[in-house]
C-alpha cells in the first residue's frame, strides 16, 4: 500500500531524528530498532506539530501507556494514523 504524503512526511521526520535513510522505514517498524529514544521522539513530535500546525496529544514521560486521544507511538504506523487523525480533525 502506497504512502500518502502525510504518511511520507512523518517518516521523513522520524528518520532525520533517527538518522536514518527513511527508504527503509516500514510502517510496521517500532521506534527502537532505529535507535530513536524518548528524547528523539520528543524532537519528532515538536517537528510533527510545527511542519502540519496540529497539537499532538502525547506524554512523554509515559509513551507506552497512550490513553484515549493519545497518539499510539508503538509503531511508524501508529504515529502516522494518528497525525492523520488529527489533521482530518482540524479540517473544516
Amino acid at each position: 500500500m502506497a504512502l500518502s504524503e502525510i504518511g511520507r512526511s512523518v517518516i521523513a521526520i522520524l528518520a532525520a531524528q533517527a538518522l536514518v535513510d527513511p527508504a527503509g522505514m516500514r510502517e510496521s517498524d517500532r521506534l527502537e530498532e532505529f535507535g530513536l529514544d524518548s528524547l528523539g521522539l520528543v524532537e519528532a513530535i515538536f517537528a510533527i506539530e510545527e511542519r502540519f500546525d496540529i497539537q499532538v496529544p502525547f506524554n512523554p514521560n509515559e509513551p507506552d501507556q497512550a490513553g484515549p486521544g493519545d497518539l499510539d507511538v508503538s509503531t511508524v504506523g501508529g504515529i502516522i494514523r494518528g497525525i492523520e487523525a488529527l489533521i482530518a480533525a482540524k479540517a473544516p
